[in-house]
């Protein structure tokens, strides 16, 4: 990435920085997501959350129930309450970063269309679009640099704390 991918809240309060690309992008069309954006769908980019920096502001934590049991921090503005990042499950070292929030949202495409089985029925998917009636394989979906990146943050989150 040669440029600095720059992203905030709706009213200004927050301002970050992806420092690198995103390992991976879904766009997830489950209930879930849904309720929470307000929308048809969300678009999440998944990167190491020390690759998420804060220019400006300081979000405030609301932390959602999941079918899994696991908890859903959702990091938004204070102000005007935008969702600009997620944890699934408090691991602290992987983030979940709403892209429709970059300055520039088209950077980063959907490398894969997620939860489709609750899929608004009038949504079309693009032609050839990689989509899954729940989640996929890794393995099978992720490029090798973004499934090794993902082993490396792992690797450096076990020493971190959990609460």
């Amino acid at each position: 990435m040669s440029e600095a991918i720059d992203g905030g809240c709706f009213c200004g309060r927050i301002r970050y920085r992806l420092k690198v690309r995103p390992m991976f992008v879904h766009c997830c069309h489950c209930r879930d997501c849904q309720r929470q954006v307000g929308s048809a769908f969300v678009i999440n980019g998944i990167i190491e959350a020390e690759n998420v920096e804060r220019l400006k502001g300081e979000p405030v934590m609301v932390t959602l129930s999941t079918d899994s049991g696991r908890p859903h921090d959702v990091y938004r503005c204070a102000d005007c309450q935008s969702a600009l990042w997620s944890d699934y499950g408090r691991r602290k070292w992987l983030s979940f970063v709403r892209l429709a929030t970059l300055d520039h949202p088209s950077a980063f495409p959907p490398d894969v269309h997620i939860y489709t089985r609750s899929k608004l029925d009038w949504v079309p998917l693009p032609p050839g679009a990689r989509a899954f009636e729940a989640y996929y394989d890794m393995q099978a979906e992720w490029p090798q640099e973004s499934r090794e990146r993902l082993q490396e943050a792992r690797a450096r989150g076990k020493g971190q704390v959990q609460p």
